[in-house]
């Protein structure tokens, strides 16, 4: 690019150089044609028909010796011949003035190709220290101005060829350097859209072998990943009971999750238990869903930006009086019926709310999909991830009956443990998924340590 970029300088130089001898003749003719056109009779000598006229003659010739009589002419034959003469001069003068002011152009367009190609070595050589994470720009760019470059080339090439034909016509003589010049440009500047059109071909296919060695690299990681989630959720029996674990969500995304495997029966009455911890703000998410065909909020429990805690049922609303965003973990239980939409809500064993017209007689539905730590949008999915759940979870435990307060009592301070009849907390009971986590979990221990 470099060696492009001096050869055309050297180039602009000489047609310069060449401009400005033309320049110098054109003053000359000019000159000539002024001093043709401003000849004047002699009327002192009207009277005998003479008139003065001047005559070149070489230097080596004996001036005293008379001068060969010209042929006379009449005056308005002489006077038709000068202003021929003038016509064509002046013609001749207005096709050079406009081959000068074509020549011009081209220096101009020749100059600016030159910082054109001065600018882009320069750009190559920043595109040269690029690092391999840097997304390259677009190679086409660089082939396209090569390619208006030599369209702009030729159509000039083409309009000299046609002055030159007018020029042959009129009987002026036009140059054939320029046109040879510009020929040798075109040509070079196809050398070079070829050489770049080869060099990009070369920097595609490197970027390409880039792509997929990095490619690997991501999917060899993520490989590597599903394996240790499979072993997590496939490791149950490095727990010491199948209960004695916990999901972890420690971001508010919405492809973190777990899942319970059963789905729920039809149900008249329920009582959901389970233990959370979360420390998120505003609002802890959506601890639980369960959605079925036709209704995504059949059963839920969200705590949405600065709003309370709702629970619904049927997409009808009840809002409780909880507070768990604490970062400590706490025991809730929530149970339902039918009968007038009776509701009620523990915390850490104490009923801290109660109420009645939730959804009365409206049954349960079965066949739907529980997800644990997302609210559904539609049936197992379309989750949203300013309501995920942030935090952990365990001993989430479903019985198709409402417990009594004692035994609530009893499993809020753990000196009593009883599953769910529909949805027991187990290991092979809750898959993870999306980079959600299993771990080991001595739940009154770690609450001790809290408090």
């Amino acid at each position: 690019m470099i060696q492009h970029s001096f050869t055309l300088a050297f180039i602009l130089f000489n047609l310069s150089a060449r401009l400005l001898h033309r320049y110098k003749m054109l003053h000359l003719l000019a000159g000539l044609i002024y001093a043709l056109t401003c000849v004047k009779v002699v009327y002192g000598q009207n009277e005998k028909g003479e008139r003065f006229l001047c005559t070149a003659v070489p230097t080596d010739m004996d001036t005293n010796c008379p001068v060969q009589p010209l042929p006379v002419q009449s005056a308005s034959v002489r006077e038709e011949e000068l202003r021929n003469t003038v016509m064509q001069l002046r013609e001749t003068i207005l096709q050079q003035k406009e081959t000068i002011i074509n020549q011009l152009e081209t220096i101009k367009e020749l100059t600016s190709k030159l910082s054109r190609c001065e600018s882009d070595s320069e750009t190559f050589r920043k595109m040269n220290k690029d690092t391999m994470d840097d997304v390259p720009k677009d190679p086409n760019d660089s082939v396209d101005v090569l390619g208006k470059t030599m369209q702009s080339l030729k159509d000039r090439l083409e309009n000299l060829e046609q002055q030159q034909m007018r020029a042959n016509i009129s009987g002026a003589s036009f140059p054939n350097e320029l046109r040879n010049l510009l020929q040798r440009r075109l040509e070079d500047l196809e050398n070079q859209l070829l050489m770049k059109v080869n060099e990009l071909e070369e920097e595609k296919s490197q970027l390409y072998n880039e792509t997929v060695a990095h490619r690997q690299r991501t999917d060899s990681t993520l490989n590597s990943l599903m394996n240790r989630i499979s072993e997590l959720e496939k490791g149950g029996g490095g727990f010491k009971s199948p209960e004695n674990f916990k999901i972890s969500l420690p971001l508010r995304t919405n492809y973190l999750f777990g899942q319970v495997k059963k789905s729920l029966p039809e149900m008249y009455a329920f009582t959901i238990c389970m233990w959370l911890k979360s420390g998120s703000s505003p609002g802890i998410g959506t601890p639980f869903s369960y959605g079925v065909p036709g209704q995504a909020n059949e059963i839920v429990l969200i705590e949405w930006g600065h709003n309370p805690i709702e629970l619904l049922i049927n997409d009808k609303v009840a809002q409780l009086p909880l507070s768990l965003s604490d970062g400590r973990w706490h025991h809730v239980c929530i149970t339902w019926t039918t009968r007038d939409g009776l509701w009620e809500a523990y915390q850490d064993g104490q009923r801290l709310g109660s109420g009645e017209n939730l959804a009365p007689w409206h049954p349960i539905k079965a066949g739907g999909v529980l997800i644990l730590g997302q609210e559904q949008d539609v049936v197992g999915g379309r989750f949203d991830a300013t309501q995920a759940f942030v935090g952990e979870l365990s001993h989430f435990n479903v019985w198709d009956r409402i417990l009594r307060s004692t035994d609530i009592i009893a499993m809020s301070n753990c000196s009593f443990y009883m599953s769910g009849n529909v949805v027991a907390w187990t290991d092979s009971n809750i898959e993870v998924f999306g980079g959600a986590s299993k771990w080991p979990l001595e739940l009154c221990e770690d609450r001790l340590f809290d408090n």
